[in-house]
């Protein structure tokens, strides 16, 4: 399986312009589950988001780029938990490096897609 056929989920720095978000809506935009999430921030210390009074979680743009990067090591590399908390770890500017990358390429092929479509009919 090639990178291009794995769901990898995008979300830009950019793209969160919100201070805080639900866990709902964390859950949403990776594709997983509230409860993966709640695990998840059993197996990984960087992931400590706030809570409000009421007990609801409040994740910053920066949780979610943590998740994100989670979400690739398990889900999309299938690494174990324990192997994903130490490249965590030990190699996360890389992982974070290359996850732009990869975005930014798919993002080119979307446009690149589109074009040839919009030549494919002017024939």
């Amino acid at each position: 399986m090639s990178w291009i056929d794995t769901e990898i989920v995008f979300l830009r720095m950019e793209d969160l312009n919100k201070k805080f978000y639900k866990i709902r809506d964390v859950a949403e935009f990776l594709g997983v589950s509230a409860a993966t999430l709640r695990y998840w921030e059993t197996e990984f210390p960087d992931i400590n988001p706030s809570r409000t009074p009421t007990g609801i979680r409040r994740y910053t743009p920066a949780d979610v780029e943590t998740l994100r990067i989670i979400h690739y090591l398990i889900r999309v590399k299938g690494l174990k938990v324990e192997a994903a908390r130490q490249q965590l770890k030990n190699n996360r500017d890389n992982i974070s490096k290359k996850l732009k990358v990869i975005s930014e390429l798919l993002d080119l092929r979307s446009e690149l897609e589109m074009m040839l479509k919009t030549l494919t009919k002017r024939k």
